[in-house]
């Protein structure tokens, strides 16, 4: 046994056996950030700092985070956080300038090895545990934690998502009276015309410097693409979609099959139907928001954009009806499979419906 682990603890803070604060638990990659090649990032690609980095330069997103912690040091005064996918360990460090007794940051990415000389480096090694693995996999060296932080959103809310993971993690370890940060998330779609798609996405592949590739526009259909919308080419009032409550939802709740109703704001074609959330901290005084929207400032969530196979002629308070479905793909569940009927019944084209699916990867 290590003799850092003879000393007298708080029970409530117990360090992992053979393990101090501010160091790692567990053996998901020992691969080190510098020793790191290729090879390591495609099956780990959030060991790579980049995407960190995009991450952290996200204004909208960690001012939300940092907000809703150290404008709200009441709530973590003397308690025990748990951030679930830790990555540098931006919002473990936010939590123990915000008073709280201690922190347990988790990350199954290697960036982990980053994240522990960064919490060394700022001397929170009294007041952060690492935590290497998978949370579904590991034990946590107390049984109860009094708040749970994550940044588990993904593309269209659920794509690539720790959800789930992030329910685990409350089911098993959050103490009763506990909060989760952020503990709301709504979905929103609306639709947009987009005059370029059609020529730049789908109709280039059929003259490819001479060469016919036109069967990759049937593959490109099926996939949403993820870009910042510009604004004025919406053309409905946006719809809410769902709304999450993070506290009480369960697992299947990310598998939905819900009804949509867009009413349309003027005479225009719509050619795509643009996803994306919006995420609350309702425990907070006041509460926080964070949006992913396309008037808003950018996040790099940006929207995900359904380009529907045919365009829509729309005039002024029509509406465009349907179902959208979303599921975990089968065979990898961060991936997302969509089925999305639409029906519209215009003044210029009368009856018009459809039925598309979408895989996004």
């Amino acid at each position: 046994k290590n003799n850092r682990n003879k000393r007298k603890q708080d029970p409530k803070v117990a360090e992992p056996q053979g393990t101090s604060r501010g160091e790692t638990v567990g053996n998901k990659s020992n691969v080190l950030p510098q020793d790191a090649t290729a090879k390591d990032y495609y099956f780990d690609s959030y060991a790579h700092f980049g995407i960190h980095e995009e991450m952290l330069k996200d204004s909208v997103r960690t001012k939300a985070y940092r907000d809703a912690i150290l404008d709200n040091k009441h709530l973590f005064e003397g308690k025990i956080v748990l951030d679930v996918g830790c990555g540098t360990g931006i919002l473990c460090m936010f939590a123990a300038n915000a008073g709280a007794k201690h922190v347990y940051g988790v990350d199954c990415s290697g960036i982990i090895h980053s994240a522990k000389t960064i919490i060394k480096e700022n001397g929170f090694e009294d007041k952060i545990t690492l935590v290497h693995g998978k949370v579904e996999e590991l034990e946590l060296p107390v049984e109860k934690v009094d708040i749970i932080i994550s940044e588990w959103m993904g593309y269209a809310l659920f794509y690539e998502s720790m959800l789930d993971t992030v329910l685990y993690a409350r089911d098993r370890w959050l103490a009763e009276g506990g909060i989760i940060m952020p503990d709301k998330a709504v979905l929103w779609i609306q639709g947009a015309e987009d005059p370029y798609f059609q020529r730049d996405k789908i109709e280039f592949w059929n003259d490819v410097y001479g060469f016919d590739m036109s069967c990759i526009k049937t593959v490109a259909r099926l996939e949403p693409v993820v870009e910042c919308i510009t604004p004025s080419l919406l053309c409905t009032k946006p719809f809410q979609l769902m709304s999450v409550d993070i506290m009480t939802c369960k697992k299947e709740d990310a598998s939905f099959e819900v009804p949509f109703r867009l009413t349309v704001a003027r005479n225009d074609y719509l050619a795509s139907l643009v996803m994306y959330f919006d995420v609350s901290f309702t425990k907070c005084t006041p509460p926080i928001s964070m949006t992913t929207g396309p008037r808003n400032e950018y996040t790099h969530w940006r929207q995900t954009i359904f380009h529907l196979h045919n365009k829509l002629v729309v005039s002024e308070r029509e509406a465009v009806t349907g179902k959208i479905s979303c599921k975990p793909n089968a065979k990898n569940h961060r991936d997302l499979d969509f089925k999305i009927t639409y029906k519209h019944q215009g003044k210029v084209e009368g009856l018009k419906q459809g039925s598309y699916e979408f895989k996004m990867r």
